[in-house]
């Protein structure tokens, strides 16, 4: 029965429907039917769910995000629940229009920001928010849209960040790092108790200085507790921007807010004909300490609501101003009424924040200015504002008996006496300002810089004005500062009548001047001239301050001067000289205006140098000024100039004049003044010099006709003329087929020439024009490709090989090269797609024009071949590394590539015929590249290439050496970088098995190249997993089984490749022991002799072997120092020191390596040397590696580390590893479980002493070095109870179990430890001294308890006295008692003997036991008896025959009287483990002793 596998939200198409009554109910419910829509392409139909584009998107990523959320949980958790939500609202079709799209914006948004921090592919989008879909736009639409798309991505993810940043002293330093900052405000609620209208001022303050630093916020409160306007609820944000890091460093920074109460003089009026109404009256302040906040020195949350406390005005004459003087300095019980506002602080300048934080600052948002300019004047940013604060007066009551309640009325008129002024942030403009009423106070102070508006009540009139001029009669505009105005009295409507006294003096230090005051009384006279009926009030005083934010009205006249040139040419000079002694501050604020009237001076007198110079020292000075660390902040506004607004195309010229001339006076040693300050400002100098040439030569280019070669060398030019010439093309070669003659020929010299340039351009990597050259490629079909390659024939001077040769080496170029980040996946697969085709094309060209034997051109097809290869292994198309949702995208429109272009590439080499062997072995490695690409239809068609080179390589050579030798060099590279797996060994073996199956002259060739292919393979793989492992050990371990491997089969420089892998490897932890002996296997592959290293030997440059070998000496030497391996180090020594003087005859190297070989004698007598211990592990279980499964290793432990320490640091390398706490070798149970266990237990060293020193009366310091070192059996004894145990002497049960391993190499070597080993003669002496001490166990059994049954003695004897077993020892006789075999294994001389002396001792411990058996025999069992001595007798007449006769004491004796040859005879095995080929090793045994004491 077939089944479908599903997962939840996978899509089944159902291609018939039945009855239904094969679906039961209950599956019913998970399966939802959806509406499709069938597109046919081709033949192929295409399924495409019926469901709205945006939903199946996020369907799609919801999907794609799930398999990775599980690591990413915090992160994409909040991201998806909101998708899931925002789906859920798009499926409902409830939303209006406009919410609609605002729903779309917000969920295509969250996807490419989730696509982006997931290193997803980015989505690019149309207009509308849909997918763009690369079929349907250009290249180079899609190419815009990506850079869109990126831009939009980075910004938001900026946002981001800075919403998520919680790390107080990171934001606190990115803070300080720049040099504009903001205070964003949400004015949430306002809870006071006035009854009236209120006005709420808010601003930023400094309580030190006791000033207000920015702009005022008004809110228009209304007396029903909501803003006047219903529409700013909710709405109420403003961002105080400007603030630089000077306003950061005060010592205090408040938001405060000042409330006045709109409405009636008096709270207690009652409604008469008295009452007034819109009188502007002070009611209180709010304060709030923000210093910590905006310096980001505590968390900034938007969401987080703080609140402000509201302290009312005790008196009716306390000042708004005095009132927060006292707050701040001590603050009070609010009664719960004041302010509710959320604050963040923003870095950067309103442009900026716009842009980072759309979600808190839009094009709604108020924006609330620093009083003053910022630290930064970018280039654009023009200014013009002036700010007047009303700060106080002195009025006298005359008459009256009270003080008057003054109320003063500002304007601000133009020459024509026009009123007009602009209020604050968040209001509209008005025509007039009205100031707070203090109630009768004969010195008010406002100190207000708010301009607003309330309606004057009819009846009440002006007693007295003034007035300021805004421009001075030399155009600077009004100082900055505090300025005591004249006040005037008089007839009200003369006093709003400007023609009045406008011709007056305003400030009363005009007033004082005699040239001014001809026109006035000193006492309150009236003024005679044009202002008839005004009078000078010397009993009142009324003082302002202004400061003036303009980028273009200036406070200095030079400046002035230079910026109006025009007006006053004749004063040029003077005022290009006075620029350098105006203060550098002003300069700054007009940097773009000077800079503009610089340039255009010099431009104006193009034709003259009268002015080159001034101007030339004007623009050092301001560089200059720039370079200092005061205005440092403006190097940005100085490059953005550059760049975007300087359009001086003849400066260059002028620059380079004025500069050589100075250049030339220096070097002739000449007086040259500004010399220094010029090469302090060559960086920008040259840098306008560049500009200027670059926008000139664009100027002129656009101007006058250009040859394809002309523009290419300047990228401004590309950018400019690129598109128009891709428009102008697309048209040509659309209409090229069927227009006449020579528009086809105009049409074929543009595409040549477009493509010429582009292919040289494009080298450069520039995405932009490999764009370019892609919509080129996509606007042509096969009539363009035919047409064009056409024209190569009928031109003498183009060849079409070096086209094509070209071509390929920049598609390779590109595609090796990432051109577009790797995130563009639909850019870079319309760029394959794109190439492919041409590809696919020009392969075609070479099999018409290339093939034949005349014009074969190796490099060409070498060039196609590695292009090919160069495609399909690219990474944008490896689909087995993408998730399954981008790679079904990919498949459904682009389908697999690779395929595609690797049947091509089959195809093309078997076309080559005899030219194949041009290929080998160049064209081994890139196909072994292409088969390793896990594709099973790909690796089927492509791994018989192999086979065909084979076969191509000995029909040339008689042999395929250099097939062999390459593959096995890249194969080592490829897999070794990711390449390869299980099945790809299968697949190469079978299909080059079944290749060779049908040539039997290279069939045992093959199978032979197989099978050392498959070998490398394993090794490779296993190599390859634990790479990535913690642990050293298991990269030790695979390096050696390689490294040995490569020995075997003679390939030198693999072999020596990973001896310095694993000599690195050593370092890392320290092993210098080990990596000297690593090393030393390098050294005895060289020679001492002058001939020159093969490649492979050598390390650096050309060496003889001789000096690579010295060389390595002296790294091996050091390294055995380091591990306090002296004597090793001394014989290396005595080495050298026979070349130096016996062969080379250098005595001072000599003597040197002598002293150094005296002090590590001296280091031996001298110098402690702790012994480490060794541990036997054995790793038991199938969970485990090949290389460590049921296997025993001993580990030699590092000086001073303890058993438990190593086990720890063990088991931390196999956490999921069970610790066997027995040292006892585990049964197959345990061997065979799919878990992993560890034994670890320690082991002693045998001594085994050199002969040199046997005998003789050595040191200890000496000797003891050899009982840790140069071993190679270790002993591991524990004690055992046999038979009954005796209450009054325990040792007379006591059994000593030792075993003896034997290592396959003598430690210390180039591991840590190394394997053990049993050979098979071993195996056979093990498996005699089971046998009999099974015989003498059983027997002591038996003989304590009568009780036991006989059937199990009855078949261990019966098993070994049979005739057809003849104990076992047979098959010994064959394999190891024979002439060739002690020919061949002189060494195992004793061994045998041993064996023999095993089976001469098992006949009597078998007549013991047959004695016994007929002694508790039954007599049905007695013919059985009878049979066992019979077959007895004969296998102990042959045994003594060829063995020698033993004898046993009778068994009824004591035990005390054993013999003790005996005792030591009876042996037994415990570990069976199987050698490595070629090892030397003696016999681990188990020796068991019994002591038995008389009583």
């Amino acid at each position: 029965e077939k089944q479908l596998s599903l997962e939840v939200g996978d899509t089944v198409h159902i291609q018939e429907v039945c009855d239904g009554k094969n679906i039961s109910k209950h599956k019913k419910y998970f399966v939802h039917l959806k509406e499709v829509i069938i597109e046919k392409r081709g033949d192929e139909e295409l399924v495409i769910s019926g469901e709205m584009p945006l939903v199946k998107e996020v369907t799609t990523t919801l999907r794609e995000w799930g398999s990775i959320w599980k690591q990413l949980f915090v992160q994409v958790q909040r991201l998806m629940c909101e998708l899931m939500e925002w789906r859920s609202q798009l499926l409902s079709g409830t939303l209006p229009s406009d919410e609609f799209k605002e729903l779309k914006q917000k969920v295509t948004s969250k996807i490419d920001y989730g696509n982006k921090i997931l290193e997803l592919d980015q989505v690019v989008r149309d207009e509308d928010g849909n997918i763009l879909e690369p079929e349907r736009a250009s290249v180079i639409s899609l190419f815009r849209a990506h850079e869109e798309a990126t831009a939009k991505i980075n910004e938001r993810i900026k946002e981001e960040q800075s919403n998520v940043q919680t790390d107080h002293s990171g934001i606190s330093a990115r803070i300080q790092s720049s040099p504009t900052h903001s205070l964003y405000v949400f004015v949430r609620n306002f809870v006071c108790r006035i009854g009236e209208d209120s006005e709420l001022f808010m601003s930023l303050y400094d309580p030190i200085k006791q000033s207000i630093i920015s702009e005022n916020y008004l809110v228009r409160w209304g007396s029903k507790g909501f803003p006047k306007e219903i529409d700013m609820l909710n709405n109420l944000k403003v961002v105080f921007t400007d603030l630089g890091n000077k306003d950061l460093s005060r010592e205090k920074i408040y938001l405060i807010c000042q409330i006045v109460r709109v409405g009636r003089m008096d709270l207690k009026e009652t409604h008469n004909k008295k009452w007034t109404m819109g009188l502007r009256r002070p009611f209180g302040v709010a304060v709030m300490d923000i210093s910590d906040l905006i310096k980001g020195k505590i968390e900034c949350d938007e969401e987080k609501q703080y609140f402000i406390p509201f302290f009312p005005v005790v008196a009716e004459n306390d000042f708004l101003h005095s009132l927060l003087n006292k707050v701040t300095a001590l603050r009070g019980d609010s009664g719960g009424q004041g302010l509710w506002v959320t604050m963040k602080a923003l870095v950067g300048d309103i442009v900026q924040i716009r842009k980072e934080y759309p979600h808190l600052v839009d094009r709604s948002t108020v924006v609330a200015r620093k009083l003053g300019f910022p630290e930064i004047i970018m280039p654009g940013d023009v200014r013009n504002d002036i700010y007047l604060t009303l700060v106080g007066g002195d009025f006298d009551k005359y008459n009256k008996t009270t003080q008057k309640n003054v109320e003063v009325i500002m304007w601000v008129c133009d020459e024509e006496g026009k009123n007009s002024i602009c209020l604050g942030a968040g209001d509209k403009a008005v025509s007039e300002y009205r100031s707070v009423i203090y109630y009768q106070v004969k010195q008010p102070r406002w100190v207000e810089t708010i301009k607003v508006c309330v309606s004057k009540d009819k009846s009440e009139k002006n007693f007295a004005m003034a007035f300021v001029r805004l421009m001075k009669e030399d155009g600077t505009v009004l100082q900055d500062g505090q300025h005591d105005l004249v006040v005037f009295k008089g007839d009200s409507k003369r006093m709003e009548d400007v023609n009045c006294y406008l011709s007056l003096p305003s400030t009363r230090h005009h007033h004082g001047d005699p040239h001014k005051t001809s026109g006035l009384s000193r006492s309150s006279s009236n003024v005679s001239g044009s202002g008839g009926g005004l009078s000078v009030s010397s009993r009142d005083s009324f003082t302002i301050s202004t400061l003036v934010c303009s980028t273009k009205l200036t406070q200095n006249v030079g400046l002035l001067g230079l910026l109006k040139w025009r007006t006053r040419p004749e004063l040029l000079k003077e005022n290009l000289e006075k620029l350098k002694i105006i203060d550098g501050e002003e300069v700054v604020k007009f940097l773009q205006d000077t800079l503009d009237a610089l340039f255009n001076i010099m431009m104006e007198h193009s034709q003259t140098d009268d002015y080159d110079i001034l101007v030339f020292d004007a623009l050092i000075y301001i560089i200059g000024l720039i370079a200092d660390r005061k205005f440092q902040h403006f190097n940005t506004v100085l490059e953005a100039y550059i760049k975007q607004h300087f359009s001086a195309t003849l400066a260059y010229k002028k620059l380079m004049a004025v500069l050589k001339r100075y250049l030339d006076v220096s070097s002739r040693g000449e007086q040259c003044e500004p010399i220094l300050r010029t090469l302090k400002a060559l960086e920008y100098i040259f840098k306008f010099i560049v500009r200027s040439l670059c926008v000139f030569i664009i100027l002129f280019l656009l101007i006058k006709p250009i040859t394809m070669r002309g523009f290419c060398f300047f990228t401004e030019c590309r950018d400019v003329l690129l598109p128009m010439m891709l428009r102008e093309l697309s048209g040509a070669l659309a209409s090229m087929a069927d227009g006449p003659h020579d528009e086809r020929r105009n049409s074929l010299e543009l595409l040549n020439n477009i493509l010429e340039v582009l292919i040289d351009s494009v080298h450069i990597q520039n995405a932009r024009r490999t764009s370019c050259m892609t919509a080129i490629l996509s606007q042509m079909d096969d009539r363009h490709y035919a047409t064009y390659i056409e024209t190569f024939s009928g031109s003498p001077e183009l060849v079409v090989s070096d086209f094509l040769m070209e071509s390929f080496l920049l598609f390779k170029d590109l595609i090796g090269k990432h051109v577009y980040p790797s995130d563009w996946m639909a850019m870079i697969m319309v760029q394959n797609r794109v190439f492919l085709r041409a590809i696919n094309t020009y392969a075609d060209t070479m099999n018409q024009k290339f093939l034949n034997n005349d014009d074969f051109e190796v490099q060409l097809w070498n060039n196609y071949f590695h292009l090919a290869v160069a495609f399909i292994t690219q990474e944008s198309l490896q689909l087995q590394h993408f998730s399954p949702t981008k790679r079904n995208k990919i498949l459904a429109k682009y389908g697999d590539m690779r395929r595609l272009i690797g049947f091509a590439i089959r195809d093309i080499w078997y076309k080559l015929g005899s030219h194949k062997i041009c290929f080998i072995p160049g064209m081994v490695g890139p196909i072994l590249e292409m088969t390793l690409i896990p594709e099973e239809e790909l690796r089927r068609a492509t791994i018989p290439i192999f086979f065909d080179m084979i076969t191509c390589e000995n029909a040339h050579s008689g042999n395929f050496h250099k097939f062999e030798n390459e593959i096995i060099l890249k194969l080592d590279h490829e897999v070794e970088g990711g390449g390869g797996d299980e099945r790809y060994m299968q697949l190469l073996e079978t299909i080059l098995l079944d290749c060779a199956a049908e040539k039997p002259t290279l069939k045992t060739h093959v199978q032979h190249f197989v099978a050392l292919v498959k070998g490398l393979l394993i090794r490779l793989l296993d190599y390859r997993t634990v790479m990535s492992d913690d642990s050293r050990n298991n990269r030790m371990s695979c390096t050696v089984n390689l490294l040995n491997f490569y020995k075997d089969i003679n390939r030198e420089g693999m072999y020596i490749r990973y001896l310095y892998k694993l000599r690195d490897l050593h370092l890392e932890g320290e092993n210098y022991t080990e990596a000297a002996y690593t090393l030393l296997l390098h050294s005895r592959l060289l020679k001492w002799s002058d001939e020159m290293c093969s490649p492979q030997f050598e390390s650096r440059g050309s060496q003889t072997q001789r000096q690579l070998k010295e060389t390595l000496y002296d790294t091996i030497i050091d390294y055995f120092d380091k591990g306090k391996m002296w004597e090793e180090a001394i014989t290396l020594c005595k080495e050298l020191a026979d070349q130096y003087e016996n062969e080379i005859f250098d005595y001072e190297l000599l003597s040197k390596r002598l002293e150094k070989q005296a002090r590590f004698y001296e280091n031996i007598m001298k110098i402690l040397r702790p012994k480490p211990d060794y541990f036997a592990v054995g790793y038991y279980g199938q969970g485990y590696p090949p290389f460590l499964r049921n296997k025993v290793f001993i580990h030699r432990g590092k000086e001073y580390e303890r058993r438990e320490d190593f086990q720890n640091q063990l088991m931390s390398q196999f956490p999921s590893a069970v610790r066997l706490n027995t040292t006892t070798i585990p049964g197959d149970d345990i061997r065979n479980s799919p878990l992993q266990y560890i034994q670890c237990f320690t082991v002693q060293p045998v001594l085994e002493i050199p002969l040199r020193l046997k005998n003789k009366p050595v040191p200890d310091q000496i000797i003891n070095f050899y009982k840790s070192n140069y071993v190679q059996r270790f002993h591991y004894s524990r004690p055992v109870r046999k038979g009954p145990v005796d209450p009054n002497n325990e040792f007379a049960s006591m059994w000593i179990e030792r075993t003896t391993f034997t290592t396959v190499y003598k430690l210390p070597g180039i591991l840590r430890w190394f394997e053990t080993t049993l050979s098979p003669l071993e195996n056979a002496i093990e498996t005699m001294e089971s046998t009999n001490e099974k015989i003498l166990t059983m027997i002591n059994q038996y003989q304590a308890d009568w009780s036991l049954p006989i059937n199990p003695l009855s078949m261990l004897l019966n098993g070994i006295v049979d005739p057809a077993v003849m104990g076992g020892f047979a098959k010994y006789e064959k394999a190891f008692f024979t002439e060739e075999y002690n020919q061949q294994h002189p060494e195992d001389k004793d061994k045998l003997l041993r064996l023999k002396d095993l089976i001469a001792w098992q006949i009597p411990l078998l007549g013991g036991g047959i004695s016994l058996h007929g002694k508790r025999v039954t007599d049905d069992l007695r013919p059985f008896h009878e049979r066992m001595e019979e077959c007895f007798k004969q296998l102990k007449k042959k045994v003594e025959k060829e063995y020698g006769v033993r004898e046993l004491p009778d068994m009824d004796e004591r035990k005390s009287t054993r013999p003790r040859s005996m005792l030591r005879s009876i042996r037994q095995s415990i570990i069976s483990i199987s050698s490595l080929q070629g090892s030397e090793c003696g016999t681990p045994t188990k020796y068991m002793y019994r002591v038995t004491l008389e009583c």
